[in-house]
């Protein structure tokens, strides 16, 4: 049910909102919400049942990722006038800045992802507005064109190479998926007859609203507002390059005797089928389904049984990945595990969901 995701994730809203408005512990609160309740919940509550696919259910759902991505686009006056605040003190603030980023990149991200994959333009456009107001609009174009397209291949800059430690895959990923955004637009600008630097090229919006945002905080909080924004974007960059890499992490796809690439199926994604934080993540852990069905609703996703399944929740995963050394002791075996599942299938094999049965055995 909905009001399930909507408990789990509107709460760390208000939580923050009144952290913002009054201070006292209210940012603490969020903070424990989103990593030590998330933690622990995990372990009690049952990973969420998959919602049938209904017109009424897929508005519903919707509904919820609008209403958090307004909610995300109010915090930001809210949070940066409160880092100005002198009646808050250091340690407030503090926890103010890590309850935002955490909410920033747990819950804003899944929710705007989940907006830019519907066919409504307006929705699509409220994610984007969501992803450009913590400087990451390219993500929009990337994510869509690129991607999903390519995940599993060279040619998507998100998808870790194996052995790559996360500290030189983020530089490398963000560039490469900017630079590999902005020449997908150009493409497609090109089959119009239009040039690179046409009015209608998203990526004018991705960086002037970027800068647009810069100028707001300014205008909010001063140069305090100022770096405080820039600090919560960059954490929320890192949050989000941190699920690509756990989420694909040492999977690649079979090139075909015809030359083709196999079609994207369940071994191509990492899941984390944990009950708390698939409802604070608008259940991005069922990853497989997404990729196999991108325009399905989150709340209709399934964690398919032929899918890798990582060993702890995505949060927990996160943080593991940060330490390279343990990253590899816990994720290469696993990984090679998988491939080597992969490559025991006759090449000509384009029946992807053959690899989970292989696993399974």
């Amino acid at each position: 049910m909905i009001w399930r995701y909507a408990i789990a994730t509107l709460i760390p809203v208000g939580l923050l909102a009144l952290a913002a408005v009054f201070g006292g512990p209210f940012a603490a609160v969020a903070l424990i919400w989103l990593t030590l309740l998330s933690a622990v919940l995990d372990q009690v509550i049952p990973q969420p049942v998959p919602n049938q696919a209904t017109d009424a259910g897929a508005r519903a759902a919707d509904r919820l990722s609008a209403v958090l991505a307004i909610g995300h686009l109010l915090l930001i006056p809210l949070v940066l006038t409160a880092f100005i605040d002198p009646t808050q003190s250091f340690g407030q603030k503090l926890l103010l800045f890590l309850a935002t980023a955490s909410f920033f990149g747990q819950v804003s991200h899944p929710g705007a992802h989940e907006l830019i994959h519907r066919k409504s333009t307006w929705l699509k456009s409220l994610g984007a507005l969501v992803y450009t107001s913590f400087l990451f609009g390219h993500h929009v174009s990337a994510h869509r064109l690129v991607h999903h397209r390519y995940v599993g291949t060279p040619n998507d800059p998100n998808t870790p190479q194996t052995g790559e430690a996360f500290w030189p895959y983020v530089l490398r990923a963000w560039h490469g998926s900017f630079m590999a955004g902005w020449t997908q637009e150009g493409q497609r600008l090109q089959r119009r007859k239009r040039t690179i630097w046409s009015p209608t090229n998203p990526y004018l919006v991705w960086v002037g609203g970027g800068f647009g945002m810069l100028i707001v905080a300014i205008q909010i909080a001063g140069f305090v507002g100022l770096i405080s924004f820039v600090a919560l974007a960059v954490m929320t960059h890192l949050q989000i390059l941190l699920s690509d890499y756990i989420q694909h992490y040492g999977l690649s796809r079979r090139t075909l005797p015809n030359g083709r690439i196999e079609p994207i199926g369940p071994q191509h994604s990492w899941n984390a089928p944990k009950g708390f934080s698939s409802l604070l993540m608008m259940n991005a852990p069922s990853h497989s389904d997404h990729h196999m069905h991108p325009d399905r609703p989150y709340d209709t996703l399934e964690t398919l049984s032929n899918a890798p399944i990582l060993p702890y929740s995505l949060p927990i995963m996160a943080v593991i990945a940060t330490i390279p050394q343990l990253w590899h002791r816990v994720m290469d075996r696993r990984a090679a595990k998988v491939m080597a599942a992969q490559a025991m299938l006759d090449v000509s094999d384009s029946d992807s969901a053959a690899v989970g049965a292989a696993l399974a055995q």
